[in-house]
């Protein structure tokens, strides 16, 4: 049976109540997009309201699933959507909880590519000022990948409720008049305004808030497609910017090699046998007082990758070597997943005394201020200068805002590369510890997974520069 629907969720309903009230299963059923027309053939008139069948409830979730699915481009969105209902209303009603059922998972692929399609429209939308009969009104532009004006205009109403304003794409158009959406055929794109005076503010804004220091091409042409950039008054800065990051972000790390209190300790000859000699008499802070040693860094003079974590624990305290502790052995462990040797890296600490807090009995770590880290700069700086490595990875905050900064957020730019003063190649991760310290055993096994494809990619990064 062919049944020919228009491009609307409302069309299909109609036209799945008139086929499931006469039994008709997916297999005896071809769905057509109509052409030019709103309906179906099966239109609700054609069954009587008391009719069977008419009665069938489904999941909520099935209801939400299906007006993001039918906002898809593809043909077979009816097909798909049609033998889902029909198991959901023949004694399958836990169905949609089987994501991976071979029915089920071509619709959810079919809504998160609309849910992806309308973030970007959100996100890419760039409303242009014109004047109309007297009245201020923002006109925009948008090549959207599917047919979502009416799923993503409620949100632009609720987000400028208080101006009047058009969203123009291929296929459609939405207007709002400060009181309702009014829908309307595509228009092209030389229908739409170029440019307006707020554009050149625009662009200052977003040149001022760029932060060369998160910037990754590859992820900003996934999130921003070039094919948007036509319509986006900030993409002509873009390459630019690109250009000027590396200078910005040498310019921004530069002010946070600040004198450090260690500085007097150090001494004339500077190679690492007698840095680590020297340390062991550093008083730059407090910690000295409880701590039973200095933990000076380990590794070769080369060695192509630095590690440098916060501080001792109160295995490396006792025993004078970084990194043998629990945290430790579970670093091991992971650089041997990812081929690396511990005995071909330098190993380090950002701050060179164990700070903690309660009785000899039971010693608690204390992370240290930055009072702590400024004072053992002097040392962590010696060490790259005398390692020279190609590749600094820090594990955990405190060892990131050594080099960067306290403004540093491991949050925000774990795993991104960046080239510094210090290195050719930068990277902040997880530090091994805080994946122990995790209670929940889910968030501890997903840290643990990010912290070794952290360090896969470090391995290849150092490849490649060597």
């Amino acid at each position: 049976m062919r049944v020919e629907v228009g491009a609307g969720l409302e069309s299909f309903r109609a036209a799945a109540r008139g086929l499931l009230a006469r039994g008709i299963p997916p297999g005896q059923v071809h769905f057509t997009e109509a052409q030019g027309r709103q309906g179906s053939l099966l239109a609700p008139e054609a069954v009587p309201a008391s009719a069977p069948g008419t009665g069938l409830t489904v999941p909520p979730g099935f209801l939400e699933l299906a007006e993001r699915a039918a906002c898809h481009r593809s043909p077979e969105r009816w097909s798909l959507l049609y033998r889902v209902l029909w198991r959901l209303t023949h004694g399958e009603r836990k169905l949609l909880e089987v994501e991976s059922d071979p029915d089920v998972y071509p619709v959810l692929m079919l809504s998160k590519a609309v849910q992806r399609d309308a973030h970007k429209m959100k996100a890419f939308v760039r409303f242009r000022r014109v004047e109309r009969d007297g009245e201020e009104h923002f006109i925009a532009w948008h090549r959207p990948e599917h047919l979502i004006v009416r799923y993503v205009a409620p949100f632009f109403a609720r987000r400028f409720p208080a101006m009047r304003w058009s969203i123009l794409t291929p296929e459609a158009s939405v207007s709002w008049d400060l009181e309702r959406l009014t829908f309307g055929p595509g228009v092209p794109r030389s229908e739409a305004p170029e440019a307006d005076v707020l554009e050149a503010m625009w662009g200052t804004y977003y040149a001022s808030v760029f932060n060369p220091a998160r910037l990754n091409v590859r992820a900003m042409r996934a999130e921003m497609p070039k094919k948007h950039w036509a319509t986006l008054p900030e993409a002509r800065l873009i390459p630019e910017l690109v250009r000027q990051a590396p200078g910005r972000t040498e310019r921004m790390v530069r002010p946070h090699i600040e004198v450090s209190a260690a500085s007097p300790f150090l001494p004339a000859e500077r190679d690492l046998a007698s840095l680590a000699q020297a340390a062991q008499g550093c008083r730059a802070c407090p910690l000295h007082e409880r701590a039973t040693r200095t933990v000076f860094g380990e590794g070769p003079v080369g060695a192509r990758m630095m590690l440098v974590g916060e501080q001792p624990g109160d295995t490396e305290d006792r025993e004078g070597k970084p990194f043998i502790g629990p945290a430790g052995q579970l670093l091991d462990e992971v650089l041997a997943g990812v081929g690396l040797k511990r005995e071909e890296l330098y190993v380090t600490n950002a701050v060179k005394h164990f700070g903690w807090t309660g009785d000899e009995k039971q010693r608690l770590h204390a992370k240290p201020g930055r009072r702590e880290v400024l004072a053992c700069k002097a040392w962590l700086d010696a060490e790259v200068a005398q390692v020279k490595p190609k590749m600094i990875v820090c594990l955990g905050a405190t060892a990131a805002q050594s080099f960067l900064g306290p403004g540093f957020r491991i949050n925000l730019s774990r795993g991104q590369i960046f080239e510094t003063p210090w290195a050719k190649a930068w990277m902040a991760t997880f530090h091994p510890s805080a994946l122990l310290r995790m209670p929940d055993e889910r968030a501890r096994v997903q840290a643990r997974v990010h912290f070794e494809e952290d360090l896969r990619k470090a391995v290849a990064i150092v490849r490649g520069l060597a």
